[in-house]
């Protein structure tokens, strides 16, 4: 009998790490297929909530946020292209014309967005937009702070442009966003991802395929 878990993942769109991440796990959960059967839901967790408007060019901010030199600060975004490719998530530019700057952006409506997906339309219809997301920000390289840009991929992904609109200016999903980014610290989540197994088990950073599939067998077997 195939053993059903659920695992919430707080993630941010700007972060590599969490693709990454997803990545292996989807490997992982492929290597389980038959076992174990995974619901995914997407928590909010904001590494940048002070962003401006206008975001900052990726290099920079990390050189500037971990006082990193810019050689170092290119060599780390190399490294992580290369561990993405590896991953199956390639970050290169897959527009027309010249490849604009990697920038990061706020991301406080695009985390409305999904939290409004997964409550109106499920795990499945989350997954796919945050997937257009990670698509959007890391090969488009959109600006995903832009809600213009964030009704464009919500509807390419089969959204109601009315009913997204909405999702904006709605404070009730503002203070359920906040709620949930709260619950990250009380999960004593500081760094994504970082997933949450079956709402106990907690499994910080990107790890292996291998280390996810022996982690949630891990976890049905306790369940004795």
């Amino acid at each position: 009998m195939t053993a059903r878990v659920t695992i919430d993942i707080w993630s941010d769109v700007m972060c590599p790490w969490c693709v990454i991440g997803y990545k292996h796990l989807e490997r992982a959960l492929a290597t389980l297929d038959g076992e174990i059967d995974a619901e995914i839901r997407w928590r909010p967790f904001e590494l940048n909530p002070g962003m401006p408007p206008e975001g900052e060019e990726s290099r920079a901010h990390i050189a500037r946020k971990y006082g990193r030199t810019p050689a170092q600060a290119a060599a780390g975004a190399d490294m992580m292209a290369e561990r993405a490719r590896a991953a199956g998530f390639p970050f290169d530019f897959s527009g027309t014309g010249d490849a604009p700057a990697s920038m990061l952006w706020n991301t406080f409506d695009a985390h409305k967005l999904l939290a409004w997906a997964l409550a109106a339309h499920g795990a499945d219809a989350q997954m796919r937009l945050k997937l257009a997301l990670f698509r959007a920000h890391f090969q488009q390289r959109r600006n995903v702070s832009d809600r213009a840009v964030l009704l464009e991929v919500a509807e390419a992904e089969g959204f109601e442009r009315i009913a997204v609109e909405a999702v904006f200016d709605d404070p009730a999903l503002a203070q359920a966003v906040r709620r949930e980014e709260q619950d990250a610290f009380e999960h004593n989540i500081t760094g994504v991802p970082a997933m949450v197994i079956d709402g106990q088990f907690l499994v910080p950073g990107a790890q292996e395929p291998e280390t996810y599939v022996n982690v949630l067998r891990k976890v049905v077997a306790r369940r004795g």
